[in-house]
This record gives C-alpha cells, structure tokens and sequence, in this order.
C-alpha cells in the first residue's frame, strides 16, 4: 500500500529541524483560506521523525505599543516552538501611508547553518527565493531540504528557482486536513494574526 498523507515526507528516523518564517506561513495560509492550528503543526513534525527544534520567526512591535501577535508568540513559546523575535520597524510612504518591515533572511540562514550538522533533514517554511543558495549549502553538508509553501495561488507563493532546488517541495494545501484550526477547540491565543508587512519579492 502506498503512503499517504506527511508520512510519505517524513522518515520516522531522520533527526528534523524546522524553521517557519511566521510572516510568509500566514500569508501562504490567508491565500488558502485557512488558519494554522499550531499545535497540529507540531505534531506533523514531531510524530514523524525525530523533532530537534522548531524555530518560528516573526518581527514585533516595540514593546511599549500593542502587538496583535504577542499572545500567539507567548503561546508557542511555552508550547514547544523556539521563538526568534525582532522589533519591527515603521516607515511612511510618500503617500502618507504607514509599512511595517521585518526581515528575518538572516537570522533564519544563520540558525539554520548552525544546527545542519546536528540533523539529517531541515524544513524551511517560505516561499523567498532568497533561500536558494541556503539551501545549498546545507545540502551540500549532506542534509535533506525540504520547503513548505503553496504553488495552489495566483501566482505561486513559492519562487521557482528555490522549489527547484529543495529535495522536495510540500504544498501548504497538501496539509490543510493535518494542521487546519478547528474553532471550536483552538487555544484562545491562536487567534491573533500578525500585523501585515511590506513584503520582498520571493526572487
């Protein structure tokens, strides 16, 4: 019989690291019409392999204002994520019209090179293509990469060249019957959404 569902991803021995830029998730997500259950998504990882880590990375308010995502951050924090958070920075438009930006490429590169050596298999969540010559490298280590974003849109949230590359692409809509939030049961600090960022291009 074939193997269905994550587990034909996934090899039950494999040592997995994965690391969610938070920002592209929930808008790979948004486009699909769907919310993450946090919780689920661990599972996938966790009951499949040999979870080392899950980093999520996501940019925050200063501090002294209210952000919308600071309850979902404190829930994964005690709930099995490793959070990496930076402040976001506020610019204008010429418009007048108020950004928000909040790279996270670095940190999640540099994370991502110091724990290759520890794992066979890295998950990155993205769909930036900025991530290709990171994959790479960590390939080149002899780890397996694989990506997590959806080609299901108008147009595709992943960039080509960076599908291209991984071992293996999975489709964000692929999992929907795995991770999808069911309302009824949520934690109640799962229903934040981050603030929207002025996105990069995913070349």
């Amino acid at each position: 019989m074939a193997t269905t569902g994550p587990a034909r991803w996934f090899n039950p021995h494999e040592r997995i690291a994965v690391f969610i830029d938070g920002a592209n998730l929930y808008q790979a997500a948004r486009a699909l019409a769907f919310d993450i259950d946090y919780r689920r998504l661990l599972d996938v990882f966790a009951s499949r392999g040999r979870l080392i880590r899950a980093y999520y990375y996501t940019a925050l308010l200063d501090e002294q204002e209210y952000s919308p995502i600071r309850p979902l951050v404190d829930w994964l924090d005690y709930n099995g994520y490793t959070m990496v958070t930076k402040p976001l920075k506020e610019f204008s438009q010429a418009t007048g019209r108020r950004k928000y930006k909040g790279n996270m490429d670095v940190d999640i590169a540099v994370d991502v090179m110091e724990l290759a050596p520890h794992v066979d298999h890295v998950v990155l969540v993205t769909g930036d293509g900025d991530f290709k010559r990171l994959v790479e490298a960590v390939q080149r280590r002899g780890v397996r990469v694989s990506t997590i974003s959806t080609i299901r849109t108008t147009p595709p949230l992943i960039a080509d060249e960076l599908r291209r590359q991984s071992d293996q692409f999975i489709d964000l809509a692929e999992l929907h019957a795995y991770i999808a939030r069911q309302r009824a049961t949520e934690p109640a600090a799962e229903r934040d959404e981050p603030i929207e960022e002025e996105e990069d291009d995913l070349g």
